[in-house]
């Protein structure tokens, strides 16, 4: 006998009825977007290796260790798959001329993958939905997305979420802190661990992303990035939290919040969860004004954020607001295989007329009893059974029985004409 294969670890099947939460939660979402005029956008799930080293940073844990890159056996190219998708969709716009025509307000939805140790809510091909809106300088499409965000909690009916901010400023501006943070972690130099050393001179500002308790109090008496801003930085950084007052979403100002990708400048924020455990960040973005100039064009401003769908789905399932699953409006008992060719094409014009009917399929021995498919249609969750037998049939009809609420009640069984399958369906459906 073969060897059994079984998935790459961290990289999961999503089977029903899970996947159901799935599909409900995409619908939710792109509902959303459209309500903001967000357009979807569907990149590749391979891209040159290059473009998340010019555009993530290469001093980054994502490029250093995380990354799935490998080279094209047939033509040496080095390629990789994708770990986050914003330098693809800024690849995309330039690659087309997207903006051509002026700015542009677009998603995307899909898997990533990373090369981490997987845990709930982080596994190594994760699925992300991200928003990015392409072209706008203002702060005002900084906090439109944000508010987008806020919009999506409040829809799923998800509580607990808090939003951080933070200005990282302009380049100039975090060459300033840079360089002080170089030297306050220099004079401290014997409490830097060894990662802290490799990063010292080449992502200090990384550093500050400990999670090393033994560092704690060193970096929180590190220079903050917001004494170094000049008077254009503080400004869209004030509208930023003027706008979000305006909207009554509260906020809380992290100086120490950095993003993990250097592309970022001016506005960055994170929604964050206390049900989650390590895993908190639901939702995450900033500004990328420097990105399209890294990867080849010219400057443009950028905003955007990303989601994990699988940190969503289980901030949900914590909550109890995940919907059941749908389930057929109708299962249907089919007693006899030679009346399949008058039962299935009813089935299907109930199908094209609205209704979810599951048909009852005929397994190596036949069809099988009545009674045991009666405990199929129970077990479907259906909320009719459909009754095609012999003497329904020679009269032209079908019966319906309830399968859920009161099963007994004499009125709860209909007789219907199947030359009328508008109106079988209709009552499949009622309420």
């Amino acid at each position: 006998m073969a060897e059994k294969l079984v998935a790459v670890k961290g990289m999961n099947d999503i089977a029903p009825p899970q996947s159901a939460h799935w599909e409900w939660l995409e619908d939710q979402l792109r509902a959303l977007m459209a309500r903001y005029g967000y357009r979807n956008l569907r990149t590749p799930i391979v891209e040159p290796t290059a473009l998340f080293v010019r555009g993530l940073g290469e001093v980054t844990d994502i490029v250093e260790k995380e990354m799935y890159s490998f080279e094209d056996k047939l033509n040496g190219e080095q390629l990789t798959l994708r770990p986050e998708n914003t330098a693809g969709v800024v690849r995309a716009a330039l690659e087309s001329n997207m903006l051509y025509e002026g700015p542009k307000r677009l998603y995307y939805m899909g898997p990533m993958f990373r090369h981490e140790r997987p845990q709930r809510g982080r596994y190594r091909q994760f699925h992300q939905v991200g928003a990015e809106a392409l072209g706008f300088a203002g702060p005002d499409v900084d906090v439109e997305l944000i508010v987008l965000a806020s919009d999506l909690w409040a829809t799923l009916g998800l509580t607990g979420i808090e939003l951080e901010i933070n200005s990282l400023g302009q380049p100039a501006e975090r060459l300033a802190h840079r360089q002080a943070l170089i030297a306050h972690f220099e004079s401290h130099a014997s409490l830097l661990d060894e990662d802290a050393k490799r990063r010292l001179h080449s992502n200090p500002l990384r550093i500050l992303d400990t999670k090393n308790p033994a560092m704690q109090d060193m970096v929180n008496a590190a220079p903050q990035l917001i004494d170094h801003l000049g008077p254009e930085s503080l400004a869209h950084f004030d509208r930023v939290k003027a706008l979000l007052d305006a909207h009554g979403i509260a906020y809380r100002v992290n100086p120490r919040l950095v993003r993990g990708m250097d592309y970022y400048n001016l506005t960055v924020f994170e929604f964050v969860t206390t049900q989650l455990g390590s895993q908190g960040t639901v939702c995450a973005g900033g500004r990328y004004d420097g990105l399209f100039e890294q990867i080849g064009g010219k400057p443009t401003p950028a905003v955007g954020w990303a989601l994990g769908m699988e940190r969503i789905l289980e901030l949900l399932k914590e909550q109890g607001r995940l919907p059941e699953p749908p389930t057929p409006d109708a299962y249907a008992v089919v007693p006899d295989a030679a009346s399949l060719s008058q039962v299935m094409p009813l089935l299907r014009a109930l199908r094209q007329a609205g209704a979810r009917v599951q048909m009852h399929a005929a397994g190596a021995e036949g069809m099988g009893s009545m009674k045991s498919q009666f405990k199929k249609a129970d077990a479907s969750g259906a909320r009719f059974a459909l009754i095609f037998g012999a003497d329904e049939l020679a009269q032209g009809q079908v019966a319906l029985k309830p399968l859920r609420g009161d099963r007994d009640a004499a009125t709860a069984q209909w007789v219907l004409p199947l030359a009328d399958p508008a109106a079988i369906a209709a009552r499949l459906r009622a309420d």
